[in-house]
């Protein structure tokens, strides 16, 4: 398969959209991570995802919407708190789970009566949606396991010769994928975070966070969200995250234990021996530039990445959630 990388042009909308209508599947771009979309509506469309992420199918999808009145069509039950934080926060980087209308089959919500609704902050992206009046599945555009892409390049990478087009939106605003969130009886959990914190949360409800945020699941867990259950995020090199107090004990312990085929993702370059590369010295830096340095340490063949643990405050806990699991849960406390 000849796979064909266009721009965001209105031009080019019919085009993808008369793709998604016969079943096929597009990478399309979002303010978070560029998605691997498909009919979210057709059983077939979903296993096709399956098929080029290499995803397992017990791993529940999201589904892309253009406006806030498509819940009704797919949803049933729809809470009032779900509206208010909507109306707050869409188009944007919040994933709301509520029960699922029949329309909607299992294989996207991953066996789960269950199933989780996004309107992304893409102007062009809503208007496909719009032109193919479904919503559409779209996890993360990359092989399974592998870091997100951020960039229309990455997608390529891992998907070239598996789907017909990829449109480019150019770099991610946020570099992570969304905040998943269920409702409780007296506000919300946090399954995943991203772009939409707790603080942002809690100025709306009550608000708590899932053990699986910074915790493996153990066996009998339910996949209630993207990202909770496999081994995700990661490059080919071995991850480990370093806890520490200070820049200066972490490039203490890097100048340690480095050898020729380590890159070290830290805070502050100075003092460290070993080839660095770009994390940011903020969380909202981290979440940004994440995904693309652990692509980046693979593509200078690294064996082993260090990376400096981040502050779990804001985004920072995204940037942690995302990170741990690409360690695989390795983490060496200093």
């Amino acid at each position: 398969m000849n796979t064909q990388i266009l721009n965001m042009d209105p031009k080019n909308i019919p085009f993808a959209a008369e793709l998604l209508k016969k079943g096929e599947i597009v990478a399309i771009p979002t303010e978070t991570v560029y998605g691997l979309a498909g009919n979210g509506l057709s059983a077939d469309a979903v296993k096709k995802i399956f098929e080029a992420k290499g995803r397992p199918s017990d791993n529940p999808l999201i589904l892309h919407i253009s406006s806030v009145d498509w819940l009704y069509r797919y949803a049933e039950n729809v809470p009032d708190l779900a509206l208010r934080l909507a109306e707050r926060f869409w188009p944007g980087p919040l994933t709301m789970i509520m029960p699922k209308k029949s329309i909607v089959p299992m294989e996207t919500s991953g066996g789960l009566d269950t199933v989780a609704f996004r309107m992304p902050n893409n102007q062009w992206t809503l208007k496909l949606i719009e032109a193919c009046d479904f919503p559409l599945a779209a996890p993360s555009a990359n092989l399974s396991g592998l870091p997100s892409p951020t960039r229309a390049g990455y997608v390529y990478n891992d998907m070239e010769g598996k789907i017909p087009l990829i449109i480019d939106g150019g770099q991610c605003f946020y570099g992570l994928e969304s905040t998943v969130i269920t409702f409780t009886d007296n506000g919300v959990r946090i399954l995943r975070p991203g772009g939409v914190t707790a603080e942002m949360l809690k100025r709306f409800c009550f608000v708590e966070i899932d053990k699986a945020v910074t915790e493996s699941l153990q066996n009998g867990d339910k996949v209630l969200s993207p990202g909770m259950k496999y081994k995700h995020y990661s490059p080919k090199a071995e991850v480990f995250m370093v806890k520490c107090n200070d820049n200066e004990s972490f490039a203490d312990f890097v100048n340690k234990n480095f050898d020729e085929n380590t890159i070290v993702l830290a805070k502050k370059a100075d003092n460290i021996k070993a080839k660095t590369l770009p994390y940011g010295k903020t969380a909202r830096q981290e979440a940004e530039k994440l995904f693309a340095s652990l692509r980046k340490a693979d593509e200078m063949g690294a064996k082993k990445i260090y990376v400096q643990a981040p502050n779990k405050e804001g985004i920072g806990l995204a940037v942690y959630n995302r990170l741990i699991r690409a360690a695989a849960f390795k983490v060496i406390e200093l």
